[in-house]
């Protein structure tokens, strides 16, 4: 009697909820159901995460111009396992998480005040973004040259290859983006910590290196700590052979610097690469601030994977990898993403009233796009037209100058 009822009462839900969707007129894709409202598509029936549909409408097949086979592009901070320790956290997004960045690891890090990031050094570069709070950021080189310096929100240091660094929070609540220019970021030997190397040295080695007793290195932790509790530095660096400044400087104040020109008028394009930031040899980066219904051009990149994060806003890019293959991706705070190496895409503001922030990250010395409108306008008018098979007066107004953020309508 029990199973009868039970039975019952799931087929009475299922039929409800049939006769519910069946009911609703129109296209259903931000209702978190694959149902065109022209006759394709149908309801979910099965287990699914209704708040992950509702947020990706694209996914549900909203976009009719989406074809072929896309690999997945996107991967959501919210998915990664987070680490935890006594002066904040860490959650990284490796190739293993999204198997298409093969250029670019990142990592959102958090630090108490005080707390520091063990001292250490990578075999790759890494590259740091700000975004909340005040940072201390202290690198030596190979020359025995140093640099000390805070840095706030927007500002980017670069950390090339095997430099030693550390960063300290100055606020409360401090957090920043991490990037690093290979995708396999977790693999052994790329990260070197200062305890970890200490604490796996003869303590007789450890003295004869310092010049100090070997009881100077009874409380070496036995596993690195990674974070760390601390109290704000307030020692000066000096000696050595100088601080690094000028072009040899590891931070980049962005928001002291003036944005790029933006002729669609859009919102705020700032480029940060080699040609501004010259230590800044392997990672070139944009901070980007779109406009509500503003689009980012249509565009391609000719030098290297575009890696995206999203900070702030809402919004939606159509990947196009060649030969009829396309896919729509929708993006909110938190999300990283990665465009294939040369493929075509726009990255759209969905918000009708909110800004869209992001960052875009390329292994590479700059900062190089194509956009589709430049291409045509300085191609010959009469190929254009014939190509498309549109009006050649059409092709004759479109712009010769990047746009690169479109104004909403």
């Amino acid at each position: 009697m029990k199973f009868q009822c039970l039975a019952s009462s799931l087929l009475f839900a299922s039929s409800t909820f049939g006769a519910v969707i069946k009911r609703a007129d129109g296209p259903q894709f931000r209702n978190g159901q694959p149902i065109d409202g022209k006759g394709k598509g149908a309801p979910i029936a099965g287990g699914t995460n209704h708040q992950v549909d509702l947020a990706n409408p694209s996914n549900l097949g909203e976009q009719s111009t989406d074809a072929g086979t896309v690999p997945n592009l996107k991967w959501r901070f919210s998915d990664s396992k987070t680490k935890i320790f006594p002066g904040g956290w860490v959650r990284e997004q490796v190739v293993q998480d999204l198997p298409q960045s093969h250029d670019i690891a990142a990592a959102q890090q958090h630090l108490k005040k005080g707390a520091i990031r063990e001292l250490h050094w990578h075999r790759v570069a890494e590259w740091g973004f700000v975004y909340q709070g005040r940072v201390l950021v202290s690198a030596v080189d190979e020359n025995g040259k140093y640099q000390v310096d805070t840095l706030e929100f927007g500002d980017i240091w670069y950390f090339p290859k095997g430099q030693a660094h550390t960063v300290q929070g100055l606020d409360d609540e401090n957090e920043y983006l991490l990037a690093f220019d290979d995708g396999d970021f977790d693999k052994v030997g790329t990260t070197f910590n200062l305890d970890d190397w200490v604490a796996k040295t003869p303590k007789a080695i450890l003295a004869k290196n310092f010049g100090v007793p070997e009881s100077v290195f009874d409380k070496v932790p036995d596993k690195n700590p990674y974070i760390q509790n601390g109290t704000a530095s307030t020692r000066k660096v000096t000696g050595g052979n100088g601080e690094l400044t000028g072009n040899s400087s590891y931070v980049y104040h962005t928001l002291k610097h003036p944005s790029e020109p933006v002729p669609g008028g859009g919102g705020l394009f700032y480029k940060i690469d080699s040609t501004n930031f010259p230590i800044s040899t392997t990672i070139a980066s944009t901070f980007v601030v779109l406009e509500p219904k503003g689009l980012r051009e249509l565009h391609w990149h000719p030098t290297s994977e575009e890696w995206l994060y999203f900070h702030e806003g809402e919004g939606r890019a159509t990947v196009f990898i060649g030969q009829g293959n396309a896919r729509t991706f929708d993006f909110s705070a938190g999300d990283t993403a990665v465009f294939p190496d040369n493929s075509g895409h726009y990255i759209e503001n969905t918000s009708a009233t909110k800004n869209l922030t992001w960052i875009e990250l390329y292994k590479s010395d700059r900062v190089a796009d194509i956009p589709l409108t430049q291409w045509l306008a300085l191609t010959p008018a009469d190929i254009v037209a014939a190509t498309l098979k549109i009006d050649i007066s059409v092709v004759e107004k479109l712009k010769k100058q990047k746009q690169v953020l479109i104004k909403g309508t």
